[in-house]
């Protein structure tokens, strides 16, 4: 069973559900706004060519979903506000105390700050938050707010410059400037909505930033530039912001500070533990370290240390990797490579190498990873774990209620195997911008008209509730093998 106040919900980003309705939704401030309207991006195909203007709207129908979300079940949502509508204009000229220069050991910032933080803000867009968090607060959902999820404002981050190789200041995460101001923004925003969250995360799947951005440059994601140490300051940048955030939050509320983690199990083709561990070690741990103990590669740093209240934990499928010659990047080297036809390397619509079924994106239902995943990550931290994200893209919903089953019931087996797990939030409510794919990827619940702006529940979304309404996905234990092999129970 799932503990009484165990967390059914979902999440959504700001980019991905935001625009839609009318013109004044629109945020033309990000990073990505730029990145997938660049003609070179769409002609390569490197995006999809649609427009996130286009999208699910919900700047102004968030009523609606948050009705959704409770008629299904839910008692959770998380979402992130985005620093763009906040801060649409740069916020360089702000002064705060900041001490340490290559190491950026803390940063104050005064009420002073703060109330010339609060002239620059978009006010209109502060109200408009307040009223969603609000109205979410008052259909007694709880609110998990997330500072950065991927976007970034076009003052701090210009992609395509960077992409093109051009000299600019505005190089995103790899710019030690993005993490003072960062902390600028998570005060402001505890300063003005703490009354109305419940729980922070300061930003989602910084792994998946750094690495799509500077090494994996082929999938569409800002800059697209293949640079090892600009992946290795962005990801160190992200983690002292974090680490910053996490004080500048405290400062002023008390509610849970964590950080949301892109984490895979990672498994030999041929059993070889070494590269197993090493790979876990590198990819779920080494981030994570430096903000948990403080250890950052070959050095200690106290000012980093026990900077996380709770863990999530995003989790989608496993990666299937064998041994490989050593390659290095700086203090990071890979002695392994990831095997074409399992985890997010199948292809689309069919089966893994291993029989399993294979999502519209070409990801393989593994469902025991997730077990696996959060007793590793509890026995690493021993943190309370939240599920923030776990979907499938699925048009048809004919995986979606297997897929479904199959990690609700990893979570609850972690749970009853001792992991403190306190959520599970759902990727997504609703159908979405799925970043350089659009609209092609279908991972909501209920289905996006995107002409009318309403959800229509699909199949799945009623097996959500049912779960949520007993406390227990093993009502639905059959699912797991028929008519899909999704989890080998013996």
């Amino acid at each position: 069973m799932f503990p009484e106040k165990f967390l059914f919900g979902a999440s959504m980003a700001g980019f991905q559900v935001e625009m839609g309705c009318e013109k004044e939704d629109v945020d033309l401030n990000t990073d990505w706004f730029v990145w997938v309207r660049e003609p070179e991006n769409i002609i390569t195909g490197a995006v999809s060519g649609h427009l996130p203007e286009y999208g699910v709207g919900y700047w102004r129908n968030y009523a609606n979903l948050h009705q959704l979300a409770v008629d299904f079940g839910m008692n959770a949502l998380r979402i992130n506000i985005e620093w763009s509508r906040i801060f649409p204009k740069e916020t360089f000229s702000i002064s705060v105390q900041v001490k340490g220069d290559e190491q950026i050991t803390e940063i104050g910032v005064t009420h002073e700050a703060l109330k010339e933080l609060d002239e620059l803000a978009d006010k209109n867009a502060v109200d408009h938050y307040r009223s969603i968090l609000k109205d979410m607060k008052d259909r007694g959902l709880k609110v998990i707010l997330n500072l950065s999820h991927f976007t970034l404002p076009l003052w701090i981050h210009d992609p395509v410059a960077v992409h093109r190789g051009k000299s600019t200041e505005r190089t995103g995460w790899v710019n030690k400037k993005t993490v003072i101001e960062f902390a600028k923004f998570a005060a402001y925003i505890a300063w003005k909505f703490d009354d109305l969250v419940d729980m922070y995360s300061t930003m989602n799947e910084p792994n998946v930033v750094s690495q799509m951005g500077y090494i994996m440059s082929r999938f569409g994601f800002p800059p697209s530039y293949f640079d090892p140490q600009m992946y290795m300051n962005s990801l160190l940048n992200q983690a002292e912001a974090h680490a910053r955030a996490y004080d500048a939050i405290k400062a002023i509320s008390k509610k849970p500070v964590g950080i949301i983690y892109s984490a895979s199990v990672y498994e030999s083709i041929d059993n070889d533990r070494e590269i197993e561990e090493n790979a876990t070690q590198l990819m779920n741990y080494s981030f994570l370290d430096m903000i948990h103990s403080g250890k950052i590669f070959f050095q200690q740093r106290e000012d980093m240390k026990n900077k996380l209240d709770f863990l999530g934990v995003n989790y989608y499928t496993r990666t299937v990797i064998k041994r490989t010659e050593s390659i290095n990047f700086g203090p990071v080297s890979l002695d392994w490579t990831i095997v074409e036809g399992f985890g997010y390397n199948c292809q689309a619509g069919g089966y893994s190498r291993d029989m399993k079924p294979v999502s519209d994106f070409g990801w393989e239902i593994y469902p025991e990873g997730l077990l696996k995943v959060l007793k590793q990550m509890y026995e690493h931290y021993k943190l309370p774990i939240i599920v923030s994200e776990n979907g499938i893209a699925d048009f048809r919903d004919c995986l979606r209620p297997y897929y479904l089953v199959g990690h609700l019931y990893a979570t609850e087996k972690a749970i009853e195997e001792g992991v403190d797990v306190a959520g599970y939030l759902h990727w997504s409510i609703v159908d979405n911008y799925e970043w350089a794919r659009g609209y092609h990827m279908r991972f909501g619940l209920a289905e996006t008209d995107y002409n009318t702006k309403k959800f229509i529940p699909r199949p799945s979304m009623y097996i959500f509730r049912e779960i949520a309404k007993s406390h227990t996905s093993k009502i639905f234990l059959h699912y797991l093998n028929s008519p899909y092999d999704i989890w080998r129970l013996g």
